[in-house]
């Protein structure tokens, strides 16, 4: 298998540990994960212009990308494991394929328990329907029933705290009422598992700090998280374990505070406040 000379060697040295050894009945179980896919390369991908083309006896432009490379790893019940890599190291691609949104090309994901996903602000909610109808159709896409979904609504918008604008339509919120709400929703579901991905930084302190205690009672009731942050201070906090990815590979995966400063160390930046929290 080929290697970008520029990336760090994946490397089980003695500075970083591995926490949980694989033992295959984990809450979540990934081996050997590889995921390709191609990205259109014409600057207007339309039918009309794929039609022209195919007329013509034109190709379409692809450029296949390997997001994911042989990556293994497993999730111990009620763990949280931190993800952390730079942008393109493939950190959503794998939360999007533990979810099971995206197929593997090879290897296998093995998922136990009902699962919770937080993967990108706002996804899937209508921004012509009022914060309220957007709850409740979250919730039953979640598998709640009826009554389940009124007995959660009023948790889940004190929660958000946005007061009367949960009875408004979705286009008159800002961004943080947005990521507010998304978030509320993925946490007040009860999951086995919690997907998160790049949310923790939305909203204003008094926020944070309801987001931060509500995961760590989720932890405390034996829940499982997967949790992918820029904001290295949130992750060591949070997490028991932390993987290192780099360009689709699993660098490092060990103690969250030696993942943490190898990736730093690699990075050349120290351990600056910037880097360790977002603002």
């Amino acid at each position: 298998m080929e290697r970008d000379p520029g990336a760090p060697e994946p490397v089980a040295d003695a500075s970083v540990t591995p926490l949980a050894q694989p033992s295959g009945h984990g809450a979540v179980v990934v081996n050997d994960l590889d995921i390709t896919y191609k990205v259109n390369l014409e600057r207007k991908s339309t039918l009309k212009n794929a039609l022209v083309k195919a007329g013509k006896g034109q190709k379409q432009r692809y450029r296949e990308v390997r997001a994911l490379r042989g990556v293994d790893f497993e999730v111990p019940q009620g763990q949280c494991t931190g993800f952390i890599g730079a942008n393109g190291a493939g950190k959503s691609t794998l939360m999007r394929a533990v979810a099971g949104i995206l197929p593997p090309t090879s290897g296998s994901i093995e998922v136990r328990g009902k699962v919770s996903t937080l993967l990108a602000l706002g996804v899937g909610f209508n921004s012509a329907l009022t914060g309220r109808e957007n709850v409740t159709l979250g919730a039953l896409a979640a598998g709640l029933s009826r009554n389940e979904v009124n007995e959660k609504f009023q948790e889940i918008a004190d929660f958000a705290d946005l007061g009367d604008f949960i009875e408004m339509p979705m286009r008159t919120y800002s961004s943080g009422m947005f990521s507010r709400l998304a978030f509320s929703v993925a946490v007040n579901m009860n999951p086995d598992i919690l997907i998160i991905d790049e949310a923790l930084s939305a909203g204003d302190a008094s926020f944070k700090e309801r987001a931060a205690k509500k995961m760590n009672a989720l932890m405390a009731e034996a829940g499982t998280m997967l949790l992918v942050s820029h904001a290295l201070a949130t992750i060591q906090d949070l997490s028991d374990e932390v993987i290192w990815l780099h360009k689709g590979r699993l660098i490092k995966r060990g103690e969250p505070k030696q993942v943490c400063d190898a990736y730093l160390e690699f990075l050349k930046v120290g351990d600056e406040k910037m880097i360790m929290e977002d603002f």
